[in-house]
């Protein structure tokens, strides 16, 4: 098994893309930071990138990943190896490798720039969504043999959670705006891990205040301690669950 997660992290880290993409972030981040004489402003700019770039780089390379990995995925099930330890494998790798390259192209630029809690929960943010996508895009792209139908799902999916959801929770709000819905729109969060994130860190950021009524129900139960750890293991469960649903159909599947 650890076999395979090193392979697949070696294998990874040396595409170009995966290379590319460090560059990118490592060179936004520290541009942001050092354009802005704030660097609270710099995390503020930055915190766009990672809620959009960082699930949508995730969740494509990890589906195109996959397929690509079709041959090398049936040369191990060939092997006396249950299905099982390769999925996870293949998963543990890809998962390692987006985290590492986020890390060294973000984390570490907010960690030196922003040694707080704010650059903290970004960086934890950041890292989680990192996985989460990994994880939904194993599970689209199990679900099809079809290349382009199963990359067009990943899209689509990202899509989902980083627009169409917000515009869904709006019309929402919209049409039963004589109702109060404020709790119940902090179970709707924990039904999009982009949001969530997002949440936490504009609470660690104090910005609340721009958020209404709305923004002091989510302070008053996410800015606690324990709201932030439930929050957490909301974010958690949504890297596990993807993953534990493709490794279901991977088992079954007829390669």
């Amino acid at each position: 098994m650890n076999k395979i997660i090193k392979y697949v992290i070696i294998d990874i880290l040396r595409n170009k893309i995966m290379l590319a993409y460090t560059v990118f972030l490592l060179l936004i981040s520290v541009s942001i930071f050092n354009l802005e004489d704030n660097s609270a402003k710099g995390l503020l700019s930055l915190l766009n990138i990672i809620l959009i770039i960082i699930p949508l780089v995730s969740i494509l390379f990890s589906a195109i990943y996959i397929y690509n990995s079709a041959e090398f995925l049936e040369l191990l099930v060939s092997q006396p190896l249950t299905r099982k330890r390769i999925w996870l494998s293949v998963f543990a790798g890809l998962a390692i490798s987006l985290m590492i390259s986020f890390l060294i192209g973000a984390g570490l630029p907010i960690l030196i720039y922003e040694p707080t809690a704010i650059g903290v929960m970004m960086t934890i943010s950041g890292v989680f969504l990192s996985v989460i996508f990994a994880a939904i895009a194993l599970l689209a792209a199990v679900n099809t043999r079809d290349k382009a139908k199963g990359i067009g799902i990943a899209i689509l999916l990202w899509l989902y959670f980083s627009l169409l959801f917000d515009g869904l929770v709006l019309f929402v709000l919209f049409q039963f705006a004589d109702y109060p819905l404020e709790k119940i729109m902090i179970g709707f969060t924990a039904l999009n891990p982009i949001d969530l994130s997002r949440i936490l860190i504009l609470l660690k950021m104090d910005l609340s205040a721009m958020m209404g009524y709305t923004g002091a129900v989510f302070k008053s139960v996410f800015g606690t301690n324990i709201g932030t750890i439930i929050s957490l293991l909301v974010l958690s469960l949504w890297m596990f669950i993807p993953a534990w649903l493709s490794l279901r159909k991977f088992n079954r599947k007829d390669l």
